[in-house]
């Protein structure tokens, strides 16, 4: 080797040495720069079977070895309009729209307390809830809507002194699930235990399960039941609906974000909402846990402080059932029925129409409305996918690009409802419903597409198919049967032949769309 290669390499060399040496002592001095983020380290899933006996000590082992994972959640927040009520017995607004009834008021786990004038615009309402610890970081998992709109949030520890809390702040959350990570920002002095997930697939009607939360403020409660039901559909916001595990075991206001345990102590749902009835204001034996699998797979969103979802653009009809999809020529008895899709969207950009079926999404296959609203939900924005559909008894693939969910959008540009004007000589349907013909002023105010249009609806009878099917006064009946019509008489002619216990399938004209609805006159 010639010298000037030598003293090149032994350049290169120390150099190097230089370097290494250097990054040792600036690590020794701690002078190297360091990321100030925390990574969350989101716990392994046990799925190995449940087995084993339960004898007098089980339950007693889980809580003790548990109820240390398990955070009481106090906030405040300012001239909030919602109550934890609404979530855990009493609120109106909860079981009206998952239950479809109005129970009286209960009893709340918020209480307005007044502010100095000047200091704010309104009174702060105090909220409380529970949660668990999911990593030692000090991040926690807990209801959406127990931090919702907080301004401060409090965290109590189990075995803490009855003023001793610690600060915490929202790193992300769901409304969908219901989810929230918050993250302690000051820490105690000992360390933090965490739980462990086992697998929310598992678990089958009749297992133990247990509740640990903080209901009425009675700090760290034991409760203990059984799985009533799986994947039981929950409305959990306008137009949208979730697969719950329904449990009788005890969950009342101020158990939100708890967690239920299988009896190997594991986390497999996180304890959402109670139904309750006019006379009894809390537990019933009837409670409604997200399944931990489904916030499992959110965590890595929730810790970047957004969750973002696919969307097509089509909302479908919840009564779609295997006697509705054999009347359609659909031999699996399966699918998801498409009730409206509007212009613009990425379904109607594909072909996509009202009465529409889709059979598979992707590859595979659609069991019902909720499955591919979660399939389309898990699809990255921008991937374009087959979707397989039925129209007229005909299969056929259509490309869909997914598009990226707006939930405020979604939920501030739904429709409002129109009442018909009150016109004499209406005509009863048999359905529930009664129509009027359509009269030039009707065809200009409601913008219908030229020539088409049968009658218009002026009356729905509460209870009736018509009702629980969803239609409304002033929609505009279009089709019925997949048959165009364009007077009253033949609208009343074609819902009267439908066949005894099938169902009659419209397409109305609904604020500028098109809308399939299904009534099922039974």
């Amino acid at each position: 080797m010639s010298t000037r290669k030598t003293t090149l390499f032994y350049s290169i060399l120390i150099a190097v040495a230089s370097v290494a040496v250097g990054m040792v002592i600036a690590s020794r001095l701690d002078l190297a720069p360091s990321s100030s983020a925390q990574n969350l380290n989101v716990p392994a899933t046990n799925s190995a079977p449940l087995s084993g006996p339960v004898d007098a000590s089980t339950f007693k082992n889980i809580a003790k070895a548990q109820i240390p994972t398990v955070v009481n959640i106090r906030t405040e927040a300012r001239a909030r309009t919602r109550e934890l009520s609404e979530f855990f017995g009493g609120g109106d607004d909860l079981f009206e729209r998952f239950f479809g009834q109005r129970p009286p008021q209960g009893r709340g786990q918020q209480r307005p307390r007044q502010t100095p004038r000047g200091e704010g615009d309104g009174p702060i309402t105090e909220g409380a809830g529970t949660g668990f610890i999911i990593d030692k970081a000090g991040f926690i998992l807990t209801n959406n809507h127990v931090i919702e709109g907080a301004e401060t949030i409090r965290v109590s520890l189990y075995g803490g002194g009855r003023n001793e809390s610690y600060a915490a702040k929202v790193v992300g959350r769901d409304a969908l699930t219901d989810s929230a990570l918050i993250q302690l920002t000051e820490m105690p002095a000992t360390p933090l235990q965490e739980v462990k997930f086992g697998d929310s697939d598992q678990m089958e009607p009749g297992d133990w399960v247990m509740a640990i939360g903080n209901p009425f403020r009675l700090s760290h409660t034991v409760t203990v039941g059984v799985i009533s039901a799986i994947a039981r559909e929950f409305r959990v916001t306008p137009g949208r609906s979730g697969y719950m595990l329904q449990t009788d075991a005890a969950i009342n206001p101020g158990n939100s974000g708890g967690p239920l345990l299988n009896i190997r102590g594991e986390v497999v749902g996180m304890n959402t909402a109670i139904y309750t009835d006019a006379a009894r204001q809390a537990n019933i034996g009837i409670g409604f846990a997200t399944p931990i699998n489904t916030i499992r797979d959110l965590l890595p969103q929730l810790r970047t402080g957004k969750v973002t979802r696919g969307v097509i653009g089509v909302s479908v009809n919840v009564d779609f059932d295997r006697q509705a999809a054999e009347a359609m020529g659909i031999k699996e008895g399966r699918g998801a029925l498409v009730a409206t899709v509007p212009p613009g969207g990425p379904a109607a950009r594909a072909g996509i129409q009202p009465g529409d079926v889709i059979l598979e999404f992707n590859g595979r296959p659609v069991e019902d409305n909720v499955a591919l609203v979660n399939m389309v939900m898990a699809t990255k924005p921008g991937t374009t996918v087959p979707i397989t559909i039925v129209r007229d008894k005909q299969r056929r693939t259509l490309n869909v690009t997914v598009d990226e969910l707006d939930l405020e959008a979604e939920a501030g540009g739904r429709p409002s409802r129109r009442q018909a004007p009150d016109e004499p000589e209406r005509t009863p349907t048999g359905f529930g419903m009664q129509i009027e013909p359509i009269t030039p002023d009707i065809a200009r105010e409601y913008e219908l597409p030229r020539n088409r249009g049968g009658a218009i609806v002026v009356s729905v009878e509460r209870g009736s198919p018509a009702f629980n099917a969803g239609v409304i006064a002033g929609d505009v009946i279009l089709e019925v049967n997949r048959q165009p019509v364009t007077s009253v008489a033949q609208v009343t002619k074609a819902l009267q032949s439908t066949p005894a216990g099938s169902p009659a399938f419209l397409l109305v004209w609904r604020d500028g769309q098109e809308q399939f609805i299904m009534i099922n006159r039974r």
